[in-house]
């Protein structure tokens, strides 16, 4: 098995410690990290040597909720309310999608993903096989569900479920483990209790977990407690959506009573900033979330309510924006920002013992980001600087699993001009 060694640069672990190594070095051997600290000197046991030339290498980053078919959605349907773009603009589209729709979608979504660091991502949405084989063809990380949404005749109810269920069973450790699945009701406001609670014991039954979108906007908080007389976190922990692993999307509109549930059932928050921003849907009480022990994870929701997924922007509002918000400039430290879009990310997916931190023994998911730019100097602080100065698009190389699936900012696994024509191609069926 090749062992390879990185050295040479700014190594970024993202392990407990924080620690940073300036003259670092990561060693690879197969799939897996062997050796994270100083360059070594003697180097003879490894069978190829990488000089990073100074740049910073780092964990890749985690985007824990999306919809990557969306992105044939870019720039269609903006500056309105959400239920407005939802219900007028983008479910009439999105029920004009085919399976090739999704295919090209998605791989476009992945292309930007890899392109701006993006190692492992979460995916909800249906035609979810053709997603799953687009993961596993470009080389990258997901985890996968069938959103369901609770519309329709109970036949359609009942299809949707074992839909996902069988979608779930049969890609679940796919793809030499890069692809794990959870099963999805959209959100509380668009599936009844009885079918929430049916897909919560077909999570269970599955051992997979529960992911949805909850407490998004003021007026779904406030349909909320008209129809069932609960904010959606206390209407969830009543049907036990909160007794499996469970991840959540947005938590804008959470009180204190919601925020103490979180913590005491261990709910995973994707933190939606830029998305939540352009919608107008408010701004999520984090640094609560975090001082009550929250695990708190960053999600770019899905192109056509951000405009991007370059989770690097995510960083750099998140370390902002609340600070604005809190006029606090101590809130969300780029340090927390960064754990947040990794290490974090990766406990929010259960997949913490794997990946979101450079130690020996995890997989080697890994980016390396140019940082001989004038943007990166003088070199005070590479946590700083990639937080408030860094952009996806200064990223070089990425590898997933110890495999390079970027090179120099060319993709090893994806062919960039097919995707970008069939994805424009696609976009130009819809009406």
């Amino acid at each position: 098995m090749t062992r390879k060694l990185f050295y040479n640069g700014t190594i970024i672990t993202g392990n407990t410690n924080n620690e940073v190594f300036t003259n670092g070095a990561i060693g690879v051997e197969g799939e897996k990290i062997i050796y994270v600290g100083t360059t070594p000197e003697d180097v003879t046991s490894y069978d190829e040597k990488i000089d990073l030339k100074g740049n910073i290498l780092l964990p890749g980053l985690v985007n824990t909720h999306g919809h990557t078919p969306m992105s044939l959605l870019r720039g269609y349907a903006d500056d309105l309310h959400l239920q407005t773009w939802l219900e007028d603009k983008i479910w009439p589209l999105e029920a004009q999608y085919t399976p090739e729709h999704a295919k090209w979608g998605a791989k476009l979504s992945i292309l930007e993903m890899i392109r701006t660091g993006t190692t492992t991502f979460v995916d909800m949405y249906d035609n979810m096989d053709e997603i799953a084989k687009a993961v596993e063809e470009a080389g990258i990380r997901g985890v996968l569900c069938r959103g369901i949404i609770g519309f329709g005749s109970e036949e359609l109810r009942q299809s949707k479920l074992k839909e996902a269920a069988d979608f779930a069973k049969r890609w679940n450790n796919g793809a030499n483990g890069r692809i794990t699945t959870m099963l999805s009701p959209h959100s509380p406001y668009t599936c009844s209790p009885e079918y929430i609670t049916q897909i919560i014991d077909k999570a269970v039954e599955l051992n997979v977990p529960l992911h949805t979108h909850m407490s998004e906007t003021k007026f779904e908080v406030e349909k909320n407690i008209e129809e069932y007389g609960a904010t959606p976190v206390r209407h969830l922990e009543k049907l036990g959506f909160f007794d499996p692993p469970s991840l959540v999307a947005h938590a804008v509109h959470v009180n204190e009573e919601d925020i103490q549930i979180l913590a005491e059932k261990d709910v995973k928050v994707s933190h939606n900033i830029i998305s939540n921003l352009k919608l107008g849907s408010g701004i999520a009480p984090v640094s609560k979330m975090l001082e009550k022990g929250v695990t708190v994870s960053l999600g770019t929701d899905s192109v056509a309510s951000n405009n991007n997924l370059d989770l690097f922007e995510e960083l750099k509002a998140a370390a902002t924006v609340h600070k604005g918000l809190a006029q606090d400039a101590t809130v969300i430290t780029a340090q927390q920002a960064l754990r947040m879009a990794t290490i974090n990310g990766a406990e929010a997916l259960w997949l913490e013992e794997q990946i979101g931190s450079l130690e020996a023994g995890k997989d080697a998911d890994f980016i390396v980001v140019n940082s001989n730019q004038s943007f990166f100097y003088p070199k005070h602080n590479p946590v700083s600087h990639l937080v408030y100065s860094g952009s996806g698009r200064d990223v070089k190389d990425v590898y997933v699993q110890g495999k390079q699936i970027l090179d120099n900012g060319q993709f090893k696994t994806i062919d960039e001009e097919k995707v970008l024509y069939e994805a424009n191609r696609m976009s130009k069926l819809l009406s």
